[in-house]
């Protein structure tokens, strides 16, 4: 199994019926394409077409039940993507507590 990186989690995210379709599964669990289908709007081929991309993200999981495919969401794959902002949230933290410091001198 290949890893996926946070280019693969926020390709996959940037569209906005991949999200509603991810946080959908994330609230509501495991659903059928057709239900996804009626909440999502668009096509059946649409929904499937975004499903591929959220799989390949590993944001989603399938399993076949007769001729429905089911889907659930994957929360942990969105690890990447939190360790990247972590990453950037300890940058921006740091260069805060700089301009603080800054600011204190010259207070003084």
């Amino acid at each position: 199994m290949t890893p996926v990186n946070a280019n693969h989690v926020f390709r996959a995210l940037a569209d906005p019926t991949r999200r509603a379709i991810f946080e959908e599964l994330t609230r509501q669990g495991e659903q059928t394409v057709h239900a996804l289908t009626r909440y999502a709007g668009v096509s059946q081929p649409a929904v499937s077409k975004h499903l591929t991309v959220l799989n390949r993200a590993k944001l989603v999981r399938h399993r076949r039940e007769g001729r429905e495919t089911h889907y659930r969401a994957q929360p942990n794959a969105l690890a990447p993507m939190v360790n990247w902002l972590n990453l950037y949230g300890a940058f921006w933290r740091e260069r805060f507590d700089q301009l603080e410091n800054l600011l204190e001198r010259m207070d003084k």
